[in-house]
């Protein structure tokens, strides 16, 4: 009976071990840091390049590692993303990261305080890019001019 008792017990803690149920609280927060992740990635691998009929998945412009989520307290993450412009000087750079921007600003299921950068040595210009994709004034300024603001819808939109 002793031995039944404790097969049946190990194989229960097996079952809730790889259902996810008995882990501790920090044991489990690195695996839900990375669903969130990639359910940011999920969002982002399908926007349109402006000038290309790729996305940015295709262009390798953003990739799953380029997304990383903290939490900040129990319901607000941060959401970090680095992306690699196609070339250096890449003149669309910005508005990308705007494209990125408001993708995630409207479909994001959680709280989040959103920061993104182009991947350090990526750009000419990477810090002036950087400034002006986390400057709320700037963003907001650009999404009311009719032009920006309809090459940006263009690309966020979703594929069929």
């Amino acid at each position: 009976m002793e031995r039944v008792s404790g097969l049946f017990s190990w194989t229960l803690n097996r079952v809730l071990w790889l259902s996810g149920f008995s882990e501790s609280g920090a044991a489990r927060q690195p695996r839900i840091m990375e669903e969130k992740a990639l359910e940011v990635y999920d969002l982002i691998r399908t926007i349109r390049d402006p000038e290309k009929p790729n996305t940015l998945e295709e262009l390798e412009v953003v990739t799953e590692s380029c997304v990383e989520v903290q939490e900040i307290n129990e319901d607000d993450y941060l959401v970090v993303i680095r992306f690699t412009p196609t070339v250096p000087h890449c003149s669309l750079a910005t508005l990308i990261g705007l494209c990125l921007r408001v993708k995630l600003q409207r479909c994001l299921p959680f709280k989040h305080k959103l920061e993104i950068y182009i991947s350090e040595g990526t750009h000419s210009t990477e810090e002036d890019i950087n400034k002006q994709i986390n400057d709320k004034e700037r963003v907001a300024a650009a999404m009311e001019n009719p032009n920006l603001r309809e090459i940006v819808e263009q690309c966020v939109l979703e594929p069929d």
